[in-house]
This record gives C-alpha cells, structure tokens and sequence, in this order.
C-alpha cells in the first residue's frame, strides 16, 4: 500500500515541483541542467499539471517563444483560448496587473450562427472572430480547426500575434496541425504526437506568466 504524504495545503506544488526535479532525469533521460531553465520551468508545470513525463521529450519551442510569450504578457496584451474551460484554468490574478484578458468566443451565439453559414466549426470561427481583439498569444489545447486557422491567417498577414501555442490532444488532425505549427518561422510551442489538450495549453500559460 502506498505511504500518504502528510502535508500542508500550501506546501503541495513545492513538494510536487521536487519530486518532479528528484525523478526528471531518470524517467526522461533528460538532465534538467542541459535545457533552458525557462523552457524547463514551463515543461516541469505541464508534467505536474499531467502526471506525465513524456512531455519533457515531445515540448517543442520556437527559439524565440518564450521571449515572445514573455513580452505580449508584459505589454497588456490579452489571450485568447478555444474552450472555456482554459478561460477557468488561466491565473487571472497573475495576468491582469499587466492589463491582458483572456478570451474565448466559442460559446457566443454569433459564433455559432457564423459557423454553420460558413460550413466550419465553433472552435475554428471563434478563433477567426476574436484574433483580432489586442491578442499577444493564442492558445489552442482542444480543436485542431482553430489550430489550423491561426496559422492560415497568421500567413495571410491578417494576423500577428506575438506566440501561438498549439497542442490540441486527439486522433484527428491534431498531430498533423502540430507538425504544421512546428515547421512556421513565428514563436511557437507545441507538443508533437497526438498527446496534448487544454490542461497542457493552461500550464503553459501559468508558467509564462510566473516567468514574467
């Protein structure tokens, strides 16, 4: 039988980031002092936000996308999501002293009017919708459409936000949206596989903003 921690409600992230630290390179073959300690900071919150350490070997970043990511946040500039379920997961207490938002127009009952007229779905219409509103970084954890059509009009010049992460989860069409986000010259983060989702999208995010 498992031996329970006795532990203080406040001590449980501290405890769980040693453990993390304690067992990374046995469980990766990762050693933790060879990678970027910002890139690690953000890597150790998505596997204490999964229980998963194979995040450590499919994560990857664009060079410049934690200085990007880092400089929308400090400049007030707002982030937009594909489910709500990021919205309730993003620190607001964290995000807004700089001024940023966090977005998400999926549920709007515009959005789904639009979608059905234009033939798309709700994840990828919200997206086109709110790109525009002072958005630094786009967050895409579920849809792989939404994914999909950052990129497009981030190469059609009809939008230029500063990071894009994408790590949709699924079996249709998120791998492949991820290998697309990883081959663009703009600041990404992303997890190749089919391994990924809005838990994954949210610990990003919370650790760019602690690394603000």
């Amino acid at each position: 039988m498992k031996r329970i921690l006795k532990i203080e409600p406040q001590d449980i992230e501290t405890e769980s980031f040693r453990i993390i630290e304690e067992e990374f390179e046995e469980r990766t073959g990762i050693n933790p002092d060879t990678l970027d300690p910002s890139e690690f900071a953000v890597i150790r919150r998505v596997i204490h936000a999964t229980g998963d350490f194979s995040f450590a070997a499919s994560i990857r970043f664009h060079d410049r996308a934690i200085e990007a990511g880092l400089a929308a946040i400090r400049s007030g500039k707002s982030i937009l999501t594909d489910v709500n379920m990021a919205t309730a997961g993003i620190s607001r207490t964290l995000l807004e002293p700089y001024g940023g938002k966090i977005i998400c127009r999926v549920a709007d009952p515009e959005i789904a009017v639009l979608a059905r007229t234009q033939g798309k779905t709700r994840s990828e219409t919200a997206l086109e919708e709110g790109i525009a509103e002072n958005v630094g970084i786009v967050a895409i954890g579920n849809a792989p459409t939404a994914l999909l059509a950052a990129i497009k009009l981030i190469e059609e010049g009809r939008a230029n936000p500063d990071l894009v992460i994408g790590v949709p989860v699924g079996f249709v069409n998120a791998e492949e949206s991820k290998d697309i986000l990883y081959e663009q010259d703009f600041p990404s983060i992303t997890s190749l596989g089919r391994k990924g989702g809005t838990t994954v999208s949210v610990a990003i995010i919370n650790a760019l903003l602690r690394l603000v």
